[in-house]
């Protein structure tokens, strides 16, 4: 039966019956260089599932791809999804190496051997593999709580080796990997792990006795793609609830729509706003997050502004029935746009990693009055990459002179780009630190619940 009869497919089919059909029915991959100027077009034909769009998303999100159109149309058990993509300098691929690993991922990802599955847990938790732990924070947004929280893991002897930090709208969420400082692998002893949850818990529990976190441990580790996570986080945390406490330009609000086409039992969701990466991982995320299936789809973004039409229905096979669903599923697509705009001074710190570095970087930063709006955190093998998106704790422009005392807290070897205003004459320095002026949206790191896995 088509999809556009009737509902659609029941999402809760016998796992091994879907597993037949993927092997019977492997996902194909056409990668198509020639047909158009300015893009690479990429075909995936699969077995159709619940989720299975995003996960091709993400597989072209993750590998720094960038999707300037897709037409995507599914139909009885099979879909199909035509996507437009380039690189971040916008130029087709050429290198062959990067078409090879796009083709591989997509297959695993799609394959009789995958099993997509949401994960929406709420419950605070440590869970260890390996070679690390997994802390999740999510709460209400305090300045300075990144220091904080930094300099309690580092006093016991727990080390950052990757973060990821969003916050919106006076909220806050956070997934932090953390490794024993001495061993260089996850903390295993269940005090130790009870103990790190108590400082934190105290911590971001401040002075307010009567807010408190739930905690629970778990063994075993969580698949959820971070960025994904990070999403699920704040929308379980209501952040698209809340008044902005900073309103927005408006010209550079979302605008969502919803109707209902009735003839085919559709919700027709209708996005136009500011082009930027990511944008179309963020909304299929929040779409598939509040338990609606793409049916068909039409994306398109041109002179820096995006479009994007979605046919959409309930996994219980209907559409949007009331206004109360309509304006839920509004408020959670502006809020999954407007997580990643930023508003403010961007630095960029690659550098030799060592112990306590995020516990320095950030104390510095509170010292001088800012505010870490949003940071990712990484370590490449003896390197530390860390990005931080930063504000006046005021929620005002950081001035050249707040720059320099930076500068000199953490050492010469800075090169500003795109700086902020200027306020002295700046000497030329090698670099070890790249300052980039980037807008986005005035948020602050405050006052977490705790989510520790």
């Amino acid at each position: 039966m088509s999809m556009d009869e009737g509902y659609g497919p029941t999402w809760d089919s016998d796992d091994e019956y879907d597993n037949f059909i993927r092997k019977m029915n492997p996902p194909r991959i056409e990668i198509d260089n020639d047909s158009c100027n300015d893009a690479t077009i990429v075909r995936v034909d699969s077995a159709n599932e619940y989720g299975i769009l995003l996960e091709v998303i993400q597989v072209l999100i993750d590998l720094n791809l960038v999707i300037s159109k897709a037409y995507i149309t599914s139909d009885g058990g099979w879909f199909m999804d035509v996507f437009n993509i380039t690189d971040k300098e916008g130029q087709k691929l050429k290198d062959k190496a990067t078409i090879a690993r796009m083709e591989d991922y997509i297959c695993k990802s799609l394959g009789a051997d995958s099993r997509y599955i949401p994960s929406r847990r709420r419950s605070v938790d440590v869970a260890a593999s390996s070679d690390h732990n997994v802390i999740e924070l999510t709460g209400t947004d305090r300045p300075g709580l990144l220091s904080e929280v930094s300099a309690v893991l580092a006093s016991l002897k727990c080390n950052v080796v990757s973060a990821e930090i969003w916050t919106h709208n006076t909220r806050a969420a956070a997934v932090m990997r953390v490794t024993d400082e001495d061993t260089g692998l996850a903390v295993t002893d269940t005090d130790r792990l009870e103990r790190i949850k108590d400082r934190l818990s105290y911590l971001l529990r401040g002075g307010n006795l009567s807010r408190g976190t739930a905690m629970a441990v778990s063994t075993g580790t969580c698949s959820t793609h971070t960025e994904r996570r990070l999403h699920q986080m704040m929308l379980d945390d209501g952040d698209h609830e809340q008044l902005h406490r900073h309103p927005p330009n408006q010209s550079q609000r979302p605008n969502v729509t919803v109707s209902n086409w009735n003839d085919k039992d559709y919700s027709v969701v209708t996005i136009r706003c500011k082009d930027r990466p990511k944008l179309l991982f963020d909304t299929v995320c929040t779409l598939t997050d509040l338990h609606y299936v793409v049916f068909h789809a039409n994306i398109d973004a041109k002179d820096n502004q995006a479009y994007q039409e979605f046919y959409v229905r309930h996994v219980n096979g209907s559409p949007m029935h009331t206004e109360a669903d309509r304006l839920r599923v509004i408020q959670c697509l502006e809020a999954a746009i407007e997580r990643r705009v930023s508003e403010g001074v961007k630095l960029e710190l690659c550098t030799n990693d060592k112990v306590g570095l995020l516990s320095e970087v950030t104390r510095i930063f509170r010292e001088n009055s800012l505010t870490v709006t949003r940071a990712e955190v990484s370590t490449r093998g003896r390197m530390a990459v860390n990005t931080f998106y930063v504000r006046d704790s005021t929620g005002g422009t950081v001035d050249q002179k707040t720059i320099d005392s930076i500068r000199q807290a953490i050492g010469q070897n800075i090169q500003v780009k795109g700086q902020p205003e200027p306020s002295e004459p700046q000497k030329k320095e090698s670099p070890t630190w790249f300052l980039f002026a980037n807008l986005f949206r005035p948020r602050s790191l405050y006052s977490f619940g705790m989510f520790m896995r």
